[in-house]
């Protein structure tokens, strides 16, 4: 529980600096200019922030070393996914949500900066190992 504590924790800090990224910003650019952003700003705060992680795929013991790439991981706790779409879909949420299980988090965010106001772009996703 206290782990999980420190991740709420962690996801309100990430969530207010990716509205300090969208307030200078603001909507229409591409999903690289926001995650760029949003990685720098991470860093610069401080917080341990991995961009592109590679995430590797295990199918019947194989490994496929690049099956996937985390957009960004903060602290080795919690994914975000950064998107720049008209609205999130269920396949957004699908893709966090193996990306959850594959790397054993518990927590991601599924940030859509393509929106007039970024509290309606994020999604807080739990993967209930």
């Amino acid at each position: 529980m206290i782990i999980f504590m420190l991740e709420n924790e962690l996801s309100k800090q990430i969530i207010g600096f990716a509205i300090e990224v969208h307030n200078t910003l603001g909507p229409g650019l591409l999903e690289s200019a926001y995650k760029e952003c949003l990685y720098f700003k991470l860093k610069k705060k401080g917080m341990l922030v991995e961009k592109e992680k590679p995430m590797p795929l295990i199918v019947d013991e194989v490994k496929v070393e690049y099956g996937y790439r985390i957009d960004l991981l903060v602290e080795n706790t919690i994914i975000i996914e950064v998107k720049a779409v008209v609205s999130l879909t269920d396949i957004h949420v699908a893709q966090i949500l193996t990306y959850l299980k594959l790397s054993k988090c518990k927590l991601g965010l599924l940030i859509n900066f393509n929106v007039l106001h970024l509290k309606d772009g994020i999604r807080r996703v739990v993967n209930n190992l």
